[in-house]
């Protein structure tokens, strides 16, 4: 299990920006949907939390939660919603890095994203048709920002021809305003936020495209608060693993500093060695058999008393 969570750190360390949007947009909906099937095992619902990260069409309620213009762009509704969306977000991805650079595509994408949440606010909160729905209506999907890097690339390249499935080779100019046109002719079917968000980030892409080639980025702001929000990032995961690595660190036992006494010193008299005394019974025994060896000589001595001077003489 660990060597797969490396390989996939590994591919998405090495992997273009459309690549790591994919990892992004896949990891949160499988963090969801675990949470929602541990809470369904308890008879709880996820729905009004998650309502706090999806982009409602209320105006009040937006203002409760402006963070969502930029939350909901990574949720998805189901297995297929994020399939289609991440199939689409790869091939286009993957396409626009031929002509715009990776920082063009991130930007793009939260552009989009944003431009999409704009027009479906407004749509929602301007036109009759939706006033009983406003209240109780949320969105979520990438849709939007894929849509803005779809026109964005077709723009910049109108001739450029992409093979359908049915269709064949066709340019990208016919195929943008195909999708386009889907949008606009059902947007007031079942999902008519979802089309009224895919309008908004087509024309979001197209706008970027367009000032683009008069010099101007819309998107370099975006990523500089997207840069110094991941600078900001990594200050705090650097700190958080410091003071992790410090409080896992053993204490060392301190060794007890050496007294310095400065002018005459002092020396310790060392320990002497623990010499076992004589005793006095054995001291008098030999000195008695000595004396009897002066007097009569070696031969005198009993059979005990030559042991006794034998052991004396190997102490």
């Amino acid at each position: 299990m660990t060597t797969i969570i490396n390989d996939l750190k590994e591919i998405f360390r090495r992997g273009e920006i459309h690549i790591r949007l994919i990892f992004i947009n896949t990891i949160v909906f499988l963090a969801i949907t675990l949470v929602q099937i541990v809470l369904a095992l308890f008879r709880m619902d996820i729905s009004s939390l998650l309502q706090w990260i999806e982009m409602p069409a209320s105006v009040s309620q937006f203002l409760l939660q402006p963070w969502s213009i930029i939350t909901y762009m990574f949720l998805h509704a189901g297995v297929m919603h994020l399939l289609f969306n991440m199939l689409w977000l790869y091939w286009f991805g993957q396409l626009s890095l031929y002509f715009f650079t990776a920082r063009h595509l991130r930007g793009v994408y939260i552009w989009g994203g944003i431009c999409g949440a704009l027009l479906y606010l407004l749509a929602f909160n301007l036109f009759p048709y939706f006033e009983n729905a406003v209240y109780y209506t949320y969105m979520m999907g990438a849709s939007a920002s894929v849509l803005a890097i779809v026109t964005a690339v077709a723009y910049r390249e109108p001739n450029y021809q992409v093979n359908l499935l049915l269709l064949g080779r066709l340019p990208l100019k016919y195929f943008a305003l195909i999708v386009i046109g889907i949008d606009l002719l059902f947007i007031t079917a079942d999902n008519a936020g979802g089309h009224i968000a895919h309008l908004g980030g087509a024309l979001g892409g197209l706008l970027f495209a367009y000032l683009l080639n008069k010099g101007f980025d819309l998107t370099y702001y975006i990523n500089v608060i997207i840069d110094a929000l991941s600078r900001f990032s990594t200050v705090i995961v650097d700190g958080f693993s410091y003071l992790s690595a410090v409080f896992r660190q053993p204490i060392k036992p301190q060794k007890p500093r050496m007294k310095v006494t400065y002018g005459e010193a002092t020396k310790e008299e060392s320990p002497k060695p623990n010499v076992e005394p004589q005793t006095t019974n054995q001291s008098s025994c030999i000195d008695e058999i000595r004396a009897k060896i002066k007097q009569s000589g070696y031969q005198g001595l009993t059979e005990e008393e030559k042991k006794e001077l034998f052991n004396a003489s190997i102490r």
